[in-house]
């Protein structure tokens, strides 16, 4: 019985930590100081650290994935 708990438990762990969303869209702008990501929609996502917005430019086509739990952006991948 306690290792089933152990196992259900580690499962509900890991499910919810994997929670994501996967948003494309064009950049509109970038502002490092705040690190936030304004895409042309209008909607706008702060990023984690690990991001690199020195690569990111107005105009770039982007996949972001953004971390339900936080709503930032913890990944920026440019889209050709």
């Amino acid at each position: 019985m306690t290792k089933l708990l152990t196992a259900l438990a580690a499962t509900a762990f890991f499910a919810v930590a994997a929670h994501a969303a996967e948003v494309q869209g064009t950049v509109q702008s970038v502002d490092p100081a705040s690190r936030t990501i304004m895409l042309d929609d209008g909607t706008s996502y702060v990023a984690d650290a690990a991001v690199d917005l020195d690569a990111l430019a107005a105009g770039d086509k982007v996949m972001i994935t953004v971390d339900d739990a936080t709503t930032s952006a913890v990944e920026v991948e440019k889209q050709e």
